[in-house]
């Protein structure tokens, strides 16, 4: 039972994931941090934290490992992985079936148009909601946040060199 639950609700995170992986964090945090209250909030971001530093999607890297977190098997990953990821091939099918036809059309491109906000508000609030007392361990570690946030903010320190700067930092200071 568990397995489907898993796969329904990745699936409709999936369903509803538009702009990318991060926008999808604040639906993954509802959905099995609150809600279903499968893992904490410590051990959400620890997983945002490791599907940010291994290669690929981080709504997919994120769906795995929560997968796994839950069901403590292979076949957890497998449920959450499939479940966020069928949507996308769904509607792409959907939409290379009817390109064709609505490629010049101006309401779809309208449609596009008016996502870009809500996506936006996505990311925002997928980044607000990491920022919680409890997934500060300690100053030295608000001391590596605001060290990478102002790196990146005034001098456009890409997230690559942020990531593997506060990981060595936080190696030698931990």
């Amino acid at each position: 039972m568990i397995y489907l639950q898993l796969f329904l609700v990745f699936f409709k995170i999936g369903l509803f994931s538009f702009g990318g992986g991060y926008t999808v964090l604040s639906l993954i945090q509802k959905d099995v941090v609150e809600e279903f209250c499968w893992i904490t909030t410590g051990e959400f971001t620890e997983i945002v934290a490791l599907s940010q530093v291994t290669p690929g999607p981080i709504a997919i890297n994120s769906a795995t490992y929560i997968g796994y977190k839950v069901t403590g098997n292979v076949f957890g990953s497998m449920f959450t992985t499939l479940g966020v990821v069928l949507p996308s091939f769904i509607v792409l099918a959907l939409i290379l079936m009817f390109l064709h036809r609505f490629k010049n059309s101006l309401v779809v491109e309208r449609a596009f148009k008016a996502l870009r906000p809500a996506v936006l508000g996505l990311i925002l609030a997928a980044g607000l909601s990491l920022l919680k007392p409890e997934n500060f361990v300690d100053t030295k570690s608000y001391i590596i946040f605001a060290g990478a946030m102002l790196l990146s903010l005034k001098w456009n320190v890409g997230i690559i060199p942020l990531i593997i700067g506060s990981g060595v930092l936080g190696a030698i200071l931990y």
